[in-house]
């Protein structure tokens, strides 16, 4: 053990010094090797259908037209460049180093393993009310084959006197006709102002048949409860023989959407209104730059899309070959993140545009974010369109398939860092299958509370605080602190190396050591003092005690990481010194021992109390 003097050829080599220490866990008789992807574009596939998902359609096009348009680029860009692959690339090589989920993962600071039961908390949360998403979607898909589009018309059992299907703006212009009857309503320009669309009493009436608040939680939905039930077991199927068949299917939900995407915009582009739909998408407004809220908007934005902070990429990470060059796959799936974002402002503005004109009123009227776009915006758009059906089953088939990939590989990513809880040596035949299963029966027993007459105010609950910018930037600065500080940015820049065959460029380095940091803990507290009580539709505000649940959600997972950090350190023995110097030592795998062979074989020769045929494996006490 006495070579604390010679050259030492990588960290990793330190497990065998007196002086940093290191435990090898995971080897042995019962050792199940880790499963690996059939082929690398498997992993690829599978980060592009995770990543890329509803976010970017219907949330960075209206951040991009709310902020000043073609000029919102530029924050964007530069918090990419800081913020998002930084902590992406983080995420995936660290999977990928330690070949372990979201959990064991940070056994290379095993003091800080409440890091990864936050994000298996956050990550928990995402799976249960992002997949009502999908239970929409998927009840709007089956309500598109008809002949005439159930929210085109005001002649159903949902619809109220307030009804009307044309607004006729135009006629109301002149004020001398304020008691004129408009269209083929009885309504006169004087109740135009309390007029509602028939898309938005078939959302509000029909499908959620909202109740009046939080403390109202009415009968349940049972056609909902259907599409939900119908939603939660083909992400089973999906997820059940683990990433050997999540790998194949993510090749058609992923790039399907693509092509919908194409039609769409083939098909917007044709529409009147469509140049000026796409001309408030991209017109700059440079004194947007000037304001906080836009750079704030920025930050959240990359890091919901780029699905940091989740636990989920370094899942998919773990999966890859040890050698693989997961550097430059962090700038590829950047690309294809950002670029689908952009694409996709040009297909929802086309539309938008030809919206507004069909209305008569200005495109701000009409641009939404959020399920306001999916399920108000687009099905009226689609519905002013000839052939209405045919697009409005296409849309809402692009909407499930870009939810369901993003949910499985979110469940997959759960039940890996469960499973790796579990190691080879209590390896049962089924174990994956019945992980996710009691995986998917407990998140659709919560959902039950959303398919209620108040499932839309438990919904938005989850939403703003389980899964909220503010819970993912705490992650991801802690995941900075964590790597860069405590087992040290060097450290791991020579870790990468080992793995892709040369040493990144130090702009990651000095990112996770400084700038990201100061970028997240920036954006967080910006958050923080400029919180605002949530509400819906700028109307209903929750009271107190919703507010309080929802706080719940938010410091479950963020409070995970100074109640595990104090939890083993007051456990732990000897003075603080010791107790630190002890926690912070990696716990490494049994591969690490395969890929380090040559290492360990030149540290026994400078070492003549190394037997390299010899080697002692230490399990983990942690």
């Amino acid at each position: 053990k006495n070579h604390d003097k010679g050259p030492d050829p990588l960290s990793l080599s330190d497990c065998w010094s007196d002086k940093k220490g290191g435990v090898v866990n995971g080897a042995g008789p019962g050792y199940q090797e880790r499963e690996t992807w059939t082929r690398q574009m498997d992993f690829i596939m599978s980060c592009v259908g995770f990543a890329v998902g509803l976010g970017n359609v219907w949330r960075f096009p209206y951040l991009c037209y709310k902020n000043g348009g073609g000029v919102f680029l530029i924050p964007y860009l530069l918090i990419v460049f800081v913020g998002g692959i930084p902590i992406f690339f983080l995420e995936i090589s660290l999977g990928q180093f330690m070949k372990a989920g979201s959990i064991n993962v940070w056994n290379i600071a095993p003091l800080f393993k409440g890091l990864g039961y936050a994000s298996m908390v956050i990550v928990f949360f995402c799976n249960t009310y992002y997949i009502m998403v999908l239970a929409w979607g998927f009840y709007y898909l089956i309500k598109s084959f008809t002949a005439t589009l159930p929210w085109s018309s005001c002649n159903n059992e949902w619809n109220t006197p307030s009804c009307i299907e044309i607004f006729h703006h135009q006629d109301c212009k002149n004020a001398s006709f304020a008691n004129i009857t408009i269209g083929s309503s009885n309504m006169t320009c004087a109740d135009l102002a309390d007029a509602r669309s028939p898309i938005i009493e078939f959302w509000e009436n029909k499908v959620l048949n909202i109740s009046s608040g939080l403390d109202e939680p009415g009968k349940m939905n049972w056609e909902l409860i259907l599409c939900l039930m119908a939603v939660w077991v083909l992400v089973y199927f999906c997820v059940w023989k683990g990433v050997k068949s999540t790998g194949k299917i993510v090749y058609f939900t992923a790039t399907f959407p693509y092509v919908v995407l194409i039609i769409l915009l083939v098909r917007g582009v044709t529409l009147p209104g469509a140049y000026d739909g796409i001309m408030y998408y991209i017109k700059p407004n440079w004194s947007k730059l000037e304001e906080a809220q836009v750079w704030i908007d920025a930050g959240t934005q990359i890091f919901f899309s780029y699905a940091i902070g989740l636990g989920a990429l370094t899942a998919l990470g773990s999966y890859n070959r040890f050698n693989n060059d997961c550097y430059k796959d962090a700038f590829i799936l950047a690309l294809i993140n950002s670029g689908t974002s952009f694409f996709a402002g040009f297909v929802v503005f086309s539309i938008l545009g030809f919206m507004a004109a069909e209305q008569g009123v200005d495109i701000s009227q009409v641009a939404e974010s959020g399920p306001g776009l999916a399920f108000i915006a687009y099905p009226k758009a689609v519905s002013l369109m000839p052939v209405a059906p045919l697009w409005a089953a296409l849309f809402f088939f692009m909407l499930l398939l870009l939810g369901l990939d993003s949910q499985f590989v979110g469940v997959e990513g759960f039940v890996t860092g469960i499973l790796d809880l579990f190691p080879g040596k209590h390896y049962h035949r089924y174990k994956r299958e019945i992980a996710v299963a009691i995986c998917c029966l407990l998140c659709f027993i919560i959902d039950l509370s959303m398919v209620t007459q108040g499932g839309m105010y438990v919904f938005q609950l989850f939403d703003y605080y389980s899964a909220s910018g503010m819970t993912l930037l705490w992650q991801a600065f802690w995941e900075c602190i964590v790597v860069a500080w405590v087992y040290g940015a060097d450290r791991f820049m020579d870790d990468v190396a080992r793995m892709i065959g040369y040493r990144p460029f130090p702009w990651m380095k000095w990112c996770w050591s400084f700038i990201t940091p100061c970028v997240c803990i920036g954006i967080f507290l910006f958050h923080l003092v400029n919180y605002k009580p949530l509400t819906y539709n700028n109307v209903y505000v929750y009271p107190w005690w919703g507010e309080v649940i929802g706080w719940c959600l938010a410091l479950s997972s963020m409070l995970c990481i100074p109640v595990s950090l104090l939890y083993k350190l007051f456990r732990a023995k000897g003075t603080f010194k010791e107790r630190w110097a002890h926690l912070t030592t990696p716990v490494w795998g049994a591969h690490h021992l395969e890929y380090m062979a040559p290492d360990i074989k030149s540290l026994s020769s400078m070492s003549p109390g190394i037997d390299d045929n010899k080697v002692i494996i230490f399990e983990s006490v942690m």
